[in-house]
């Protein structure tokens, strides 16, 4: 479920990157997704995500990989910083000790608050499949 609150994520992120950054983005997948109640299937969600992109113009400047445990490759590769949720926002924090641990250089952690919908509450996958709102954040 690609919403209004991913969207804003992937813009600052691509933002925060500038004009010749890359960026790199995690689509959870197996067992962190595995928990959910309702969970659209990965292929789906990174073909709603690389439209996305491509209608943006970022396309070639982004890179998509699966998620399927909660450091993905940010422990280990080549990074400048991480973009976070209040959602995820711990762990990031996680992400940094996981790299000094292994002598890597700490990430720049960016946090972007929550999405809210109309009616003052998180924009959410769950939310908008459980029919509460939709993917802009407008009451159904």
């Amino acid at each position: 479920m690609l919403h209004k609150g991913h969207k804003a994520l992937i813009d600052k992120a691509i933002q925060a990157a500038g004009k010749k950054g890359k960026v790199f983005i995690g689509v959870a997948k197996g067992k962190l997704v595995q928990k959910k109640k309702f969970c659209i299937p990965f292929n789906i969600r990174v073909k709603k995500l690389r439209d996305y992109l491509e209608e943006k113009g970022d396309h070639k400047r982004v890179a998509i990989f699966p998620l399927v445990d909660k450091f993905g490759p940010a422990v280990y590769g080549e990074y400048d910083a991480i973009m976070a949720s209040p959602e995820s926002f711990q762990n990031a924090f996680d992400i940094n000790r996981e790299r000094k641990r292994l002598g890597k250089k700490q990430l720049k952690i960016i946090k972007i608050e929550f999405i809210l919908a109309e009616d003052g509450k998180p924009i959410s996958a769950t939310r908008i499949l459980n029919q509460e709102i939709d993917e802009n954040g407008k009451s159904i």
